[in-house]
């Protein structure tokens, strides 16, 4: 298929003199794509998931039909959510998680993304980012929800990245007498109230009279690593 295409785009490019870059690539679309992917990324530039048609080939569902039936499904608890809503995690998301992994063996950069409605939906943009996938596409309207989803999962991932590299700086103690390892020490935590003086003569506060000081909202900034873009296509 790859050498046909190709065939077909030096016959155009001779027609027009188009002389730009065009990749070749492949929607995935069944089980089989996904679980044969590192066959298939060595024909392709890229993957796109058609995650309309991959719902219905992999759980067996139309989605004339669905309507009928689907709410009952989830109702009763068989899925999280509409699975032609929102990405069924389980089932086609594991699939998807083949496919990249697979993909990417021997192909490290291959471009991955989706095409589909799930691509402006926000908890499937969201494990779209978390698969490691380059793109979303989704309809002109779902743009501006899918570049927020993107850029808010990507500062999700950033603060548990520096959460965890905090963790790894601050190792538990030893205490070299008995042996036992002691976390660090937590900072006191601070209440807003009149101070007064104890027998001691030290500063103490007062948290009968005082009344509980608010958390400062934590700052958002620009994320510096690239998120998944909202596309049109």
């Amino acid at each position: 298929m790859r050498e046909l295409t190709a065939n077909i785009v030096a016959e155009v490019r001779k027609e027009t003199g188009h002389k730009g870059p065009v990749e070749i690539g492949t929607m995935i679309e069944i089980p089989r794509a996904c679980i044969t992917a590192d066959e298939v990324a060595q024909h392709a530039d890229f993957f796109s998931f058609g995650t309309n048609d991959l719902t219905q080939t992999a759980l067996g569902i139309s989605r004339d039909d669905a309507g009928r039936f689907l709410p009952a499904y989830v109702e009763k608890g068989i899925y999280a959510a509409d699975p032609f809503v929102a990405i069924d995690r389980v089932g086609v998301g594991s699939l998807m998680r083949t496919a990249v992994t697979l993909g990417r063996k021997d192909k490290p950069k291959l471009k991955i993304g989706i095409c589909g409605e799930h691509g402006g939906e926000p908890s499937s943009v969201e494990f779209c980012h978390e698969i490691g996938l380059d793109y979303v596409s989704c309809s002109p309207y779902r743009v501006p929800v899918a570049r927020l989803a993107a850029a808010r999962a990507a500062v999700a991932e950033q603060r548990a990245a520096k959460s965890r590299a905090k963790l790894k700086s601050s190792p538990a103690k030893v205490s070299p007498a008995k042996g036992k390892s002691q976390a660090p020490a937590k900072k006191p935590m601070v209440a807003a109230g009149k101070s007064r003086k104890n027998g001691s003569g030290k500063k103490v506060v007062s948290a009968a009279s005082s009344k509980a000081a608010g958390r400062a909202k934590p700052k958002i900034g620009k994320s510096s690593r690239g998120a998944i873009a909202g596309k049109t296509r």
